[in-house]
């Protein structure tokens, strides 16, 4: 049996059960199970990814118990995860077991899909007024955790307030998962790192704690975690994915590609990692690989797939890339058909412009962007980095020095593209003051856009000691 990192699944009382099942399915014996353990078996082929099996268990317990909440349950699960809330509701109304705590929950995450959280809130609050004081407990996390897993951590831990703290790992995990939900990686990493500790073989904590390390913005400790995810189990998709993530934001996009491409072929119709292959190659410089892998991640994404605007503005960049001015423009208005960031397209469509030469159009864009964003001077920077990549390199210089004056000593971007301008401009003296300033203020920038003239694993925090130190 495969191993899922779920304590009952990978027990010897479910792998029992399991066997015991597929013996009657191999031999057409008839099934002696309830409806809750047919429920079970089915949710362990979804997690092991043997779907049609998981729909034949489902299928046979619904037909043994039409009414099985448990069943039921499944079938709205499957249904929410499908976006098809009439549906979930159509399986809600089959349930005969609706004084159980689960046609609760049911009910409540159908809500929360439909993204009615104060009906919902109303409904456990009322239902918590009927719960047993013994079985608070049980009723309060099992709340919390249906709140982390429709995103709403605020309400996850108003719930958790009321609830007794446990030394549990399923309470430390759900407590790690809400914090990491109010943006508190720190905390998240800390109770992360204690399960790891009772369980190092568990990939599922693994992949949680590299990606708690990874919004936190620590890459290198992301991709080692992920690498022992990867040890317990070489295929995971996840693991894959976290390292490749990781690999992504150090710019080692050569290496990211590759378990980019060891994500798609475990999850194959993700438009995500196809479209992260794609992004890999353009900064590569192989554009006309980029254009056929984001082709690739169009023609498998769903219509309401959140990262189409991605997609056809990375095609933008790649068709221009390729001198192909038309298609970079066509693919742009796709990007905004499909709710790109009309300022961010405003401005790679001006970008696009100015790499034709066609200055006062790509400056008409730039200063139309400009004017309509709420944040201009992260705006203005954009487009003085854009007339860099253009090789204007004169006019982006003399904007960054009215630029700096504008933005005043509180802002901290902008110095690592300067820099990089006096270094093009051979303008030395200000080349090191700006990367003193880059380097103590806003490393990553300076990572960005100096990281191809230092040795690859210096920290961009030490550019300005480096070169320093070369002068001495």
């Amino acid at each position: 049996m495969k191993k899922t990192g779920d304590e009952y699944f990978d027990s010897e009382e479910f792998h029992e059960l399991l066997d015991e099942y597929e013996n009657a399915m191999s031999t057409g014996m008839p099934v002696f199970m309830d409806a809750d353990e047919l429920a079970d078996i089915a949710d362990y082929y979804q997690m092991t990814e043997r779907y049609d099996e998981a729909d034949s268990a489902i299928d046979l317990a619904l037909s043994l118990s039409p009414g099985a909440i448990a069943p039921l349950s499944y079938k709205i699960h499957e249904a929410l995860w499908n976006g098809n809330t009439d549906e979930a509701r159509s399986y809600l109304e089959q349930i005969d077991e609706t004084d159980e705590p689960d046609y609760i929950y049911d009910k409540a995450e159908i809500l929360l899909a439909e993204g009615e959280e104060e009906k919902a809130e109303q409904l456990f609050q009322e239902e918590f007024k009927n719960v047993v004081p013994e079985e608070r407990q049980d009723y309060i996390v099992d709340v919390a955790n249906i709140y982390v897993d429709y995103n709403y951590p605020e309400k996850a831990m108003q719930w958790m307030a009321q609830a007794q703290q446990e030394d549990s790992s399923s309470f430390k995990e759900l407590m790690a998962r809400t914090l990491f939900g109010l943006g508190k990686y720190k905390d998240s990493e800390k109770l992360w790192g204690e399960l790891i500790d009772a369980d190092p073989f568990s990939k599922h904590y693994w992949n949680a704690l590299s990606s708690t390390q990874f919004m936190n913005e620590n890459y290198s400790a992301a991709i080692e975690s992920s690498e022992y995810a990867i040890a317990i189990d070489p295929n995971d998709p996840d693991g894959l994915l976290a390292k490749a993530n990781g690999l992504y934001r150090l710019f080692n996009y050569e290496e990211a590609l590759k378990y980019y491409e060891r994500y798609s072929e475990r999850v194959p119709d993700d438009e995500f990692g196809l479209m992260h292959q794609g992004t890999c190659l353009i900064n590569m410089g192989r554009n006309e690989e980029a254009i056929e892998k984001l082709h690739q991640a169009e023609a498998v994404a769903p219509v309401d797939s959140p990262y189409l605007a991605d997609i056809y503005q990375e095609l933008s960049f790649a068709y221009s890339e390729t001198d192909n001015e038309e298609k970079a423009l066509e693919m742009l208005d796709r990007a905004d058909e499909n709710g790109a960031d009309k300022i961010q397209t405003m401005v790679v469509r001006g970008h696009i412009l100015l790499a034709k030469g066609k200055v006062a159009e790509a400056e008409h864009h730039f200063r139309q962007a400009v004017l309509s964003s709420d944040e201009p001077n992260l705006t203005l920077l954009r487009v003085i980095v854009s007339l860099y990549d253009n090789h204007y390199l004169e006019a982006a210089y003399e904007l960054f020095q009215k630029f700096f004056v504008i933005v005043g000593k509180d802002f901290d971007e902008g110095y690592g593209y300067m820099a990089l301008c006096c270094y093009d401009l051979k303008r030395y003296s200000e080349f090191l003051s700006y990367l003193k300033k880059a380097c103590e203020r806003c490393p990553r920038e300076c990572k960005v856009a100096m990281g191809h003239i230092f040795p690859e694993d210096l920290d961009p925090k030490e550019y300005y000691n480096y070169i320093k130190d070369r002068m001495k």
